[in-house]
């Protein structure tokens, strides 16, 4: 009763709406992930290094938005815990590069698996039609960012 209740209702595409679900959705996955005890800051960086691969440590900061201070002190607690090392940069002598270790590579994987096995259990609660619209809808977001990207 209760689903067709709400194929009836009119969608609520406002940004406002859609930001909450967003909001509730990722706020979700994230306690799904519980491997390395990680802060949500450490785990956002553990993960850009992981898809990504190694950065500057300007480099992860700004993509990161945190100041340079905070993400050496992040960085430096992640170097303590195994996660990641810092390695010279071989384009620039001077420079240093920030890169996952493996142990820090398994623990981004691990995160990821459990977001995954997170987000398939809402998933698996949802309509056929519920379904078909999710497998639309978020694709089509995450390709309007990545053609925000490559634009800027």
């Amino acid at each position: 009763m209760h689903k067709q209740v709400m194929a009836a209702r009119p969608v609520d595409v406002s940004a406002e709406h859609l930001m909450l679900a967003v909001e509730e959705i990722v706020r979700y996955v994230r306690r799904g992930a519980t491997t390395g005890g990680l802060s949500t800051a450490a785990s956002s960086a553990l993960s850009r290094l992981g898809r990504e691969g190694p950065q500057r440590l300007t480099e992860l900061a700004r993509a990161e938005n945190a100041s340079q201070p905070n993400m050496t002190q992040l960085v430096t607690r992640m170097e303590r815990a195994g996660l990641v090392r810092r390695t010279a940069d071989s384009s620039d002598g001077r420079g240093v590069l920030v890169e996952a270790t493996d142990t820090g590579l398994e623990v981004f994987r691990q995160r990821r698996t459990e977001r995954a096995d997170a987000l398939e259990r809402l998933v698996e609660e949802l309509t056929e039609p519920e379904r078909h619209a999710v497998a639309i809808a978020l694709p089509a977001l995450a390709r309007v960012i990545q053609d925000r990207r490559t634009r800027s």
